[in-house]
């Protein structure tokens, strides 16, 4: 602070020091410890958690996979007060209806994650550049390209040991950071005793006042510095998933709130009597005989904090990618215990190389905290807007308090945020170009994943065409199960008909999978997979909806996912046994018609995908592997106007398609990836062509599919590609 507006007499230590006690207990206090923890998603904190939350209390999110059924998973349903308020209802209605709102919303929210990302580069670079910066202050022949050298080198070793987690040296973390706050505590008491305690009038904010009447411009550029007193907030939402909101305020309000006042209330009693070290205030400000047992807790601290920051740009690219918006890479859990505890090689070794390239062509700590300042604002600001929104949705509080809460939180950012964007053109510039480089990733994969499944949906293949193939399908039925993944969660995949064309038979049982992440942290093993039948029964078509939450931990084998997914089929059919028993066809699941079909009105051709018709089936007539036929199923996609065949008794019918099942299943499980493509139409936009052609194009080759995690071998495996224009 004082390096943007230097101390012209001690009425400026107190005026900074009033600022900076009142912006930790704004910013960290009030905003987050005591309204923005409760905005918790099931315990999951962060942008996309809130983000998720408002998703299951609106239809907002852009891409159309949402169903009814989704609303049915236990986890899916929110713990607050019903929707009865008119406002709520009206806001719910509007948001549900206007595609620009929901453009927007994500548009915010993208803008944050890009700049917890940010967060994550520069995080490390700070803690660990302003630690070290205490070399300075104990040996005097050390010099700030030596203190740049060893962070590059500190920066190195913290990422490489990234991988190996946090399960070992989780119990040290506990007591390290307790033994820092309680150094800081101690060292400000010490500081107030012997030097001026007096300070303690900074509890009054008229000294705010003063210092702006005394500095002017001077002050308002230096709230960029007051900013950093209030950096973490945010990773302490983000990473609440560990601890319960109880435990986090308590830790907060009676020991590092209590540590944190009393460490600055210290340096500005030490700097009423010592101006002249206002440029290192904290480690000048620490008595000798405790300066290198100080020194070496500081670093322990800001490793951990880098570490922790670090760690939650991995769980947030991770939450990312689950919804959506990010491109899926390889992830690796790190513990056993906690689900949380993941490293991401490749965005590892990118935040290392952007945080490596700041430190080094930035080495001044003033223009680093800088950036800092821009990264913490930006997520600070969309956090603000986004429990702005929950607020009035859910939590349906009245309209004062929620206006209240916006001006005064997002006027306060503002105003730093204006502070920290006159002095970008000092260096800071990197984490803006940084953050816009990451948002414009999010933005073109979720562009191009939102076109990909609007076209999967026109191009899917209509019932008329099931129908008129029969239930051999217009070719050869062998022997085994084909899993047919694909990201369409309605209706009969386009795909599907490009491997009815290409291959020379298909298998006995069809099972369309679709591996689709919901906006709840975790969906419980038994309501993992949702099944549906497509066509009759004779045709033994299924669609399987294996559903994951963000946070689910995807580690399952591909045996182990085959043996979980055929137990919940075959549950599925003995329920499909009983209700039909029971004569429960006017069943309350309004999903299966609406949501699970395919059009029933025939799609114009569309290449060889729509045309192989009648003359395949003729070719085939006579030679195609005959399958049971059954009754006609109750399901989805029945058609009420075809002959019945005979009616079997329902026990033994339910007994003979179990046992149809499981000979496919002793015959063999192939997986049958439809990997589509996308082009831009030759009459499409410049710029449309540019993102989808090439930035799209370039993403998709290099992300990893869907089925990776499955570690399915490659000789139970097939693959064909379809090019969608777009």
């Amino acid at each position: 602070m004082f390096r943007k507006a230097p101390i012209k007499g001690n009425e400026d230590i107190l005026g900074a020091l009033s600022l900076v006690l009142y912006t930790l207990i704004l910013i960290p206090l009030v905003k987050y410890v005591l309204v923005v923890l409760w905005a918790n998603d099931d315990g999951e904190g962060g942008t996309f958690a809130l983000y998720s939350l408002i998703c299951r209390n609106a239809k907002v999110s852009l891409l159309p996979n949402q169903l009814r059924s989704d609303a049915r998973i236990s986890s899916f349903r929110l713990k607050v007060p019903s929707p009865e308020l008119e406002r709520s209802l009206k806001i719910k209605e509007r948001l549900e209806t206007s595609v620009t709102l929901k453009k927007i919303l994500l548009l915010f929210v993208l803008a944050g994650i890009s700049m917890v990302m940010a967060n994550g580069v520069v995080t490390p670079a700070m803690s660990v550049l302003s630690s070290l910066n205490g070399l300075k202050v104990g040996v005097d022949a050390i010099k700030q390209d030596e203190v740049v050298m060893i962070s590059v080198a500190c920066l190195v070793i913290l990422f490489s040991v990234q991988k190996y987690g946090t399960s070992k040296v989780g119990l040290a973390v506990g007591p390290a950071l307790f033994i820092w706050f309680c150094s800081l505590a101690g060292i400000g008491i010490f500081n107030l005793v012997k030097y001026d305690s007096s300070v303690l009038r900074a509890f009054n904010p008229i000294h705010i006042y003063y210092f702006f009447a005394r500095n002017s411009t001077k002050a308002w550029y230096s709230l960029g510095g007051c900013l950093l007193c209030a950096t973490g907030s945010e990773a302490m939402f983000a990473d609440l998933c560990y601890f319960s909101v109880q435990s986090v305020q308590l830790t907060f309000v009676f020991l590092v709130l209590p540590c944190l006042l009393l460490g600055y209330l210290g340096q500005a009693a030490y700097l009423m009597e010592n101006h002249a070290d206002a440029g290192n205030a904290f480690y000048s400000s620490v008595p000798s005989g405790a300066f290198w047992p100080t020194f070496l807790i500081a670093n322990i601290a800001a490793l951990i904090a880098s570490r922790a920051m670090t760690t939650a740009t991995f769980s947030c690219i991770k939450q990312s990618a689950a919804l959506g918006c990010f491109p899926r890479l390889k992830i690796i859990h790190t513990s056993r215990k906690f689900m949380g505890q993941i490293y991401i090689p490749v965005i590892n070794w990118f935040l290392l190389a952007v945080s490596l390239v700041l430190v080094c062509s930035i080495s001044s700590i003033d223009e680093i905290g800088n950036a800092y300042g821009i990264a913490e604002l930006g997520v600070m600001m969309m956090t603000t807007i986004l429990v702005t929104l929950v607020m009035l949705l859910i939590w349906q509080i009245h309209i004062i308090v929620v206006l209240s809460f916006a001006v005064v939180f997002l006027g306060l950012e503002l105003t730093f945020f204006s502070s920290v964007l006159w002095s970008v053109t000092d260096g800071s510039w990197i984490i803006l170009v940084f953050a816009v480089i990451m948002f414009f990733i999010m933005f073109v994969w979720n562009y191009g994943s939102k076109l990909k499944y609007e076209t999967e949906v026109k191009q899917k293949l209509s019932m008329d065409l099931m129908r008129e193939l029969g239930c051999n399908l217009g070719t050869i039925r062998a022997p085994g199960i084909g899993l047919l993944y694909n990201e369409l969660v309605k209706g009969i995949p386009g795909i599907f008909g490009h491997f009815l064309t290409t291959l020379p038979a298909v298998h006995s049982m069809i099972i369309f999978v679709s591996i689709k992440y919901v906006p709840v942290p975790m969906v419980p093993q038994s309501e993992r997979f949702l099944f549906r039948r497509v066509c009759q029964r004779s045709y033994h078509i299924f669609r399987c909806i294996a559903r994951y939450g963000y946070k689910d931990v995807r580690k399952e084998n591909h045996q182990t996912f085959e043996q979980l997914l055929m137990e919940s089929l075959e549950k599925f059919i003995r329920r499909e046994a009983q209700e039909r028993s029971l004569e429960s066809e006017g069943d309350d699941d309004t999903d299966s018609e609406d949501e699970y079909s395919g059009s029933r009105v025939l799609i114009a051709p569309n290449g060889s995908v729509y045309s192989l018709g009648v003359p395949l089936l003729a070719d085939f007539n006579d030679t195609t592997i005959p399958i049971p036929n059954f009754e006609a199923s109750t399901s989805e996609e029945a058609n009420p106007e075809s002959p019945k065949p005979p009616v079997l008794d329902a026990e033994q019918s339910l007994e003979r398609e179990l046992s149809f099942i499981r000979k496919a299943k002793e015959s063999g499980v192939v997986y049958l990836l439809g990997h589509g493509d996308i082009r831009a139409r030759k009459d499409s936009w410049f710029i449309k062509k540019l993102i989808i052609n090439y930035f799209y194009a370039f993403l998709r080759k290099n992300c990893r599919s869907g089925i990776t995690n499955l570690s399915v071998p490659h000789s139970h495996m097939m693959q064909v590609g379809m090019t969608y224009m777009v």
